[in-house]
């Protein structure tokens, strides 16, 4: 087997980091779309991550881990945490940016956006309000970020020398993910209730374009194919994925993906999108033209959660406790099914 030295990273709710290798050869097709190479502990208690952004120029992975306040800094070279801070309040979006050493993060519980630097990994700036800050992008030529402010129904935008927000950008809409498309030099925004992808200049920083996307209900997530001039969109209300062409600005065919999908990945060097969804599956697809082909059946977070608790890795493996034990029942369920196709029993902790 031949494994692609690219990989796709992310962290599971078992409180294991898991590394995965996009992999190919002569392997049944479900089994050539991604190879675990390690399972690394977390830190934190086991409780919901959020997104990850990856800092090439330092090999570091930097992950949201929402529901514990912390943002953690990952070293992908020597595969272990190098720190990891507390502080950021229900930390949704971060973005890493070497060119200026920052890094960016949405600071939810606050409504605010950290800015972290990325030699002394201290917070030298918090700017806001912003009602909901979620997604996160950075422009290299304005230096500013924008960021989705879901619940606002508006694009922040933030000044990184000064570290003060500059403007709100109305979208008639809650935001859904914001993306630089270096491509058109513009801001893309998926916009909840109207259903559109908007584009913004950011210099100016007002709306030049508004694009429907038909058969999209209220889309969120974002990836790009810089080269190739498309978008992926995924639309959360109705599981269903967009691809969406830059250069006509029309849509060109949708698929289906897991219930709930949020955050998307494109990886250039494969031509690979993977499709997270917040019921517990990733979707993966192979770039064919300007389509998209599944690879093998969707990949279950929640059967690779269950199977670490089963063997003992999470943190409720060594509990003897009621709760404990019906967690691992239904870990062991999950593994089974996943693994016989028999439907999965019923049962209830003891009371």
């Amino acid at each position: 087997m031949e494994v692609q030295s690219r990989m796709l990273k992310w962290a599971t709710g078992a409180m294991t980091f898991t590394l995965i290798a996009a992999a190919s050869g002569a392997l049944s097709q479900a089994q050539q779309v991604l190879v675990k190479i390690a399972d690394i502990p977390m830190p934190g208690p086991a409780v919901r991550f959020d997104y990850q952004n990856l800092d090439v120029k330092h090999n570091r992975l930097y992950i949201a881990h929402m529901n514990a306040n912390q943002l953690v800094v990952f070293d992908t070279q020597k595969q272990q945490v190098v720190a990891n801070l507390d502080g950021f309040q229900r930390v949704h979006g971060v973005i890493a940016v070497p060119g200026i050493n920052r890094v960016y993060a949405s600071v939810t519980g606050e409504h605010k956006v950290a800015a972290v630097d990325m030699r002394t990994l201290k917070t030298v700036a918090m700017c806001g309000p912003v009602t909901y800050p979620d997604g996160l992008a950075y422009v290299p030529v304005t230096r500013r970020v924008f960021v989705s402010d879901e619940r606002g129904g508006v694009d922040a935008v933030m000044d990184t020398r000064s570290g003060k927000l500059l403007t709100n950008i109305p979208l008639g809409g809650g935001a859904g993910n914001t993306v630089y498309d270096p491509g058109s030099g513009r801001i893309l925004v998926a916009v909840h209730r109207v259903n559109e992808l908007v584009a913004i200049d950011p210099a100016a920083m007002k709306i030049v374009g508004r694009y429907p996307l038909p058969g999209i209900e209220n889309p969120h997530g974002i990836a790009l194919d810089v080269k190739n001039r498309l978008a992926f969109v995924a639309g959360e209300e109705n599981h269903t994925l967009a691809i969406f062409d830059l250069k006509t600005m029309k849509l060109l065919s949708l698929h289906q993906v897991g219930d709930d999908p949020d955050v998307l990945a494109f990886d250039s060097s494969l031509k690979r999108l993977y499709v997270s969804a917040e019921s517990g599956t990733v979707t993966a697809f192979e770039e064919d033209r300007h389509d998209l082909k599944v690879l093998g059946p969707p990949i279950p977070r929640t059967v690779r959660f269950a199977e670490a608790s089963a063997s003992g890795s999470s943190v409720l493996a060594g509990r003897k406790n009621k709760g404990a034990n019906a967690y691992r029942d239904l870990a062991n369920a999950l593994i089974k099914y996943w693994k016989t196709g028999k439907a999965l029993p019923t049962f209830a902790p003891e009371p």
